[in-house]
């Protein structure tokens, strides 16, 4: 027997799974999707569809749902070979993601491990609350247990790196590990390294503003010329008075170029100049070798009589004369 449950296409339903919604979907364009949602649909109907028949029927072009097939392929949500596309099972997928084998530890490393997730839990608890409303994917529990293994942060630590991201309003995960590699970088591990950082950020952020306003740029500087930025004040230990002898050498230039001013600061650094009396009067004497190497050069001699004359007597110049008849 053949047992059908029809319904007309204005009563039925198509679910999406919760995890793709709260993992996968933010970060995604809108046309993967709409790719993924309609791709549902047909699976459910057990329909069959080209990219092109799927192009027309979302008002996109061949391009952009091969487009999003690709992002979503890598994404992981579907496979995608040749012909053949199929949709994987995210809650399967992310239930052997999580699951691991647990190995036999000693009395007093389980319970210091217990009391250590004890304190995990609380934090990771108040980061599901205050940042995902009590909503967290079931993978960001394992990436920020993992996070704590690889920066070796305290919890505290741990919950002020979420809160620095929301607050700058760039919370996505690209983001906060590229923040948390950042105070790794800077040694950072408890609340106290975290504090002594944030005031040394504010003084960081002072000549960053200065430096927006000399150059005056009329946008805010990029990640890679923060980057720049932080190097010369906390690595290199210059100040304004230091970095505005750098930024003078750019007066003239149409867009003043910051790979430009990091080799400038960079060579000070490294020839062990350490304040703007130093560095200044280091150029000064560049500029004076460069000078006196101008007036000691010899100047070329001109092409103009740069060559030894033909000296001619009387005799010669009659001898010519008389050959010269007697030819004609």
């Amino acid at each position: 027997m053949y047992f059908e449950d029809f319904k007309p296409l204005l009563y039925s339903d198509t679910s999406v799974p919760d995890i793709f919604i709260s993992q996968y979907m933010p970060s995604m364009d809108s046309n993967s999707v709409k790719v993924y949602l309609y791709m549902l649909f047909l699976c459910k109907h057990n329909k069959k569809a080209t990219t092109d028949e799927i192009a027309k029927t979302l008002n996109l072009t061949n391009d952009e749902v091969k487009a999003s097939l690709t992002s979503l392929d890598n994404l992981e949500v579907i496979s995608w070979i040749e012909d053949k596309i199929q949709i994987l099972d995210l809650k399967d997928a992310e239930v052997k993601r999580i699951y691991k084998l647990k190995s036999v530890s000693s009395p007093e490393q389980a319970n210091e491990n217990f009391e250590k997730n004890k304190s995990r839990n609380s934090t990771l608890s108040a980061i599901n609350s205050k940042f995902f409303q009590g909503l967290m994917p079931p993978n960001w529990y394992l990436t920020i247990d993992n996070w704590f293994s690889i920066y070796k942060f305290d919890e505290d630590v741990m919950y002020t790196l979420f809160k620095y991201c929301h607050d700058n309003n760039t919370f996505h995960k690209s983001y906060i590990e590229a923040v948390a590699n950042s105070w790794y970088r800077r040694g950072i591990q408890n609340f106290f390294d975290l504090e002594k950082y944030f005031e040394e950020m504010t003084h960081v952020r002072g000549i960053k503003g200065t430096i927006i306003k000399k150059l005056r740029l009329r946008r805010a500087l990029t990640e890679y010329e923060h980057e720049y930025v932080e190097k010369w004040v906390l690595d290199y230990k210059y100040n304004i008075d230091v970095i505005e002898i750098a930024l003078k050498k750019t007066v003239g230039k149409t867009n003043p170029d910051f790979k430009f001013l990091n080799s400038l600061l960079t060579k000070w650094h490294d020839l062990g100049l350490v304040s703007a009396e130093e560095i200044i009067s280091y150029e000064n004497s560049i500029k004076s070798q460069g000078q006196a190497a101008k007036t000691t050069q010899k100047p070329k001699d001109s092409q103009r009589n740069n060559f030894d004359q033909r000296q001619y007597d009387d005799d010669y110049f009659d001898n010519f004369f008389t050959n010269t008849h007697k030819t004609s």
